[in-house]
């Protein structure tokens, strides 16, 4: 079991996505968040939802890969699901199962 606090590892997890990604967010935010799971702004703040650390491993990684992709692609473009695809392959049934589940979104800036 981890010593961290769940907001701390879920900073962790995104920090090791970001290097993935080759990105690099000017600051990573947990915060209450409660309309959305993540938003990116344009001068690269990535925020998530303090409740994400409570879902699954699969979830997150969706979460944070989609936010930290808007660093590079600002929109949901041709490249950037391409990106998810490779990525997170189950991406598009996660997105479902957050909208059925939830009233929240993932959002942007």
């Amino acid at each position: 079991m981890s010593s961290l606090y769940p907001d701390q590892q879920l900073k962790r997890r995104v920090m090791a996505w970001a290097l993935r990604l080759k990105v690099n967010p000017q600051r990573v935010n947990i915060a209450d968040l409660p309309t959305k799971w993540g938003s990116c702004t344009s001068d690269g703040v990535v925020t998530f939802a303090d409740e994400l650390a409570e879902t699954d491993e699969a979830f997150q990684d969706y979460v944070i890969v989609h936010e930290l992709l808007h660093l590079r692609y600002r929109t949901h473009g041709k490249r950037f699901h391409a990106m998810m695809s490779a990525l997170v392959p189950d991406w598009r049934e996660l997105a479902r199962q957050s909208r059925h589940s939830t009233e929240r979104s993932i959002g942007h800036g």
